[in-house]
């Protein structure tokens, strides 16, 4: 009996306003902040957020893109 590992998925979110928005994986080779810096073209308000993460939800490593833009303190 052979022993298989699987990789598990990663997904990625970060908040807009008062909307979460989700985003897939592009590239599982690529680190969370190569993710980030991806989708910072569609999305200008992520290339002064950092990550944070990642959590285990529904069997996929959730990781989370938060920014200081708008918010006080």
């Amino acid at each position: 009996m052979a022993l298989v590992v699987n990789g598990i998925e990663r997904s990625f979110t970060f908040k807009k306003g008062n909307e979460t928005i989700k985003l897939s994986d592009p590239n599982p080779a690529e680190s969370p902040e190569a993710v980030m810096s991806y989708y910072s073209n569609l999305y200008p308000e992520l290339t002064t957020a950092t990550v944070h993460g990642p959590q285990i939800r529904e069997d996929k490593a959730v990781y989370e893109f938060k920014t200081t833009i708008g918010t006080k303190g």
